[in-house]
């Protein structure tokens, strides 16, 4: 499946800083430390209702994380996925009166839209869950090679006592992870499992639901082991980061990095799991279920999507906050003064802010602090300090390839 085009990036005088980030699994701040080139794999939409603020907030935080590897020397490998195939897309579908796939194409191209217009860095590899239906079965048979899984009427089940990690990168107790499991598509109340916290692999037929052949029967995957099996034959093991948002962490990334321990031996599955917050809107988290959404096409109809994007990193990527429309005012208005200050003929001194931006980025992606120290330059700048005939060029550049808002 195609990405979506790639903006140009200006380079920066000198280089970035070692990036450290908040790893959920070690619950700190750690220095990533990738080689030659950093691998990262994002989990991306179920392409329906996209693309609204809530996804942008994460792709945003992620688009960070590229931009700081790729200002401190660093090639970066990037994946993502869409699940083009899953019981809420199939759902949806079924209520509109729509064909699945028209709406997953659909929806991926109104995504891949508002990535472009955001300025968010494409993957080298977007890939569709149809697209790798045999490698997915592929992982399956080696889970079950070694004795990872188990059958109940036609379905294959992860059994979680086979994963001797289970639990390490959430570190939630049992009830909690029970009660998550049961809101974010799992089963644990099917009779016949194993345990309650064993997850479905692979969703044997059935009636009006498509299906592929598989070494177990006709049928499709289950959630998880999707991108399992994608960052696997992208990445490899023991990738630098594996991301998405918050609503992730369980049960999506504890159970992928389950599979991809006992598939291939190898722990840590990816070396940090970094996670976004979550946007609300009147109060309630911003979600698909609850029709609360803010659509990023919507804001683009009415404002320069480089104000929607100032919007977003006025919040750091991990806290969890609400939208208010206030906020696209605050930062159209943000936009407009550093517009202003860069179009002068001469500014203030830049090599300072571009160190702060760069200290403030690689410190967990501080990207309201980098917003303050360019906020610092552009007030000087417009208040009359003329001293450096190079400074607006160069504000323009860190604006651009640190926090990708094109001035």
């Amino acid at each position: 499946m195609r990405s979506w085009s790639s903006p140009q990036v200006p380079r920066l005088p000198g280089r970035g800083l070692a990036l450290r980030v908040y790893d959920t699994a070690a619950r700190e701040v750690r220095p990533t430390e990738p080689g030659a080139t950093a691998r990262m794999y994002v989990c991306g939409i179920t392409p329906y209702d996209a693309t609204h603020l809530g996804h942008a907030n994460t792709y945003l935080a992620f688009d960070l994380v590229n931009r700081a590897w790729r200002d401190a020397g660093h090639e970066v490998h990037f994946t993502q996925n869409a699940t083009d195939v899953d019981d809420p897309l199939l759902e949806r579908a079924a209520q509109t009166g729509q064909d699945w796939r028209e709406l997953a194409g659909r929806e991926i191209e109104l995504f891949r839209t508002d990535m472009e217009a955001l300025r968010i860095l494409p993957p080298a590899e977007y890939v569709g869950v149809t697209e790798v239906i045999d490698d997915v079965a592929a992982l399956i048979a080696r889970l079950r090679d070694k004795g990872a899984t188990y059958e109940l009427d036609g379905d294959v089940y992860f059994d979680v006592d086979a994963a001797p990690k289970f639990g390490a990168v959430c570190s939630y107790p049992e009830e909690r992870m029970l009660a998550l499991f049961g809101e974010r598509g799992g089963d644990p109340a099917r009779p016949g499992k194993q345990h309650p916290l064993d997850w479905l692999l692979w969703r044997a037929e059935r009636p009006g639901e498509p299906s592929w052949p598989s070494p177990f029967g006709p049928g499709r995957p289950g959630w998880h082991v999707e991108c399992t099996a994608i960052a696997l034959a992208n990445l490899g093991p023991g990738f630098d980061v594996s991301g998405g948002g918050s609503d992730l962490i369980f049960p999506h990334h504890e159970m992928g990095a389950c599979e991809g321990h006992v598939a291939t031996g190898e722990w840590p599955f990816a070396r940090a799991y970094v996670h976004a917050g979550m946007v609300a809107l009147d109060g309630e988290k911003m979600s698909k279920s609850r029709g609360n959404l803010v659509f990023v096409s919507k804001l683009r109809q009415r404002t320069d999507p480089m104000a929607i994007r100032l919007a977003l990193l006025a919040h750091h990527y991990r806290e969890d906050w609400e939208w208010t429309e206030d906020q696209l005012g605050a930062a159209q208005a943000r936009l407009a003064r550093w517009r202003e200050a860069v179009a002068l003929p001469a500014g203030p001194a830049a090599l300072p802010v571009l160190a702060r931006v760069r200290e403030r980025m690689a410190d967990d992606l501080d990207a309201p602090a980098a917003l303050a120290a360019l906020d610092a330059w552009v007030e000087s700048a417009r208040s009359g300090d003329r001293s450096d005939p190079d400074a607006p060029e160069l504000v323009r550049a860190i604006a651009d390839t640190l926090l990708g808002v094109e001035l």
